[in-house]
């Protein structure tokens, strides 16, 4: 499939972090993801990656990715995944239902209090 084929996939607009690891570097950084589709996705960060480079990527619900760099243009670049990925994953909530520990604002809001005694705490409306 020619570059030209590859811009009519389905794509996903949407803003999530993820952790990226470019091979040859140490640590990994944080990046935003603009776009996201089964085959790649389009990235917004300060490192200076190179087309043809090598990474790998750490998608929410999704799990590690391994890529290549496709494009790169100011700040942005394309990356082409070795494996197709659902999208749609990284999309869904974080599963949070019995971690209390989560931040209360990421948690879905159908969370009961912990306890009997949090939940005496309850305002009556």
């Amino acid at each position: 499939m020619s570059a030209v084929d590859t811009r009519n996939i389905s794509r996903d607009s949407l803003f999530l972090m993820a952790t990226l690891r470019a091979d040859g570097s140490d640590g990994e950084q944080k990046v935003k993801v603009r776009n996201l589709s089964a085959g790649g996705m389009m990235v917004e960060s300060d490192l200076r990656l190179s087309r043809g480079g090598r990474i790998s990527v750490d998608l929410r619900n999704i799990g590690w990715v391994q890529g290549t760099v496709a494009w790169v243009q100011d700040n942005r670049c394309g990356i082409a995944f070795d494996v197709e990925v659902d999208p749609k994953l990284a999309r869904a909530s974080v599963n949070t239902s019995g971690d209390l520990s989560t931040p209360r604002f990421v948690r879905p809001a159908s969370i009961l209090p912990a306890t009997a005694g949090d939940l005496a705490r309850l305002r009556k409306i």
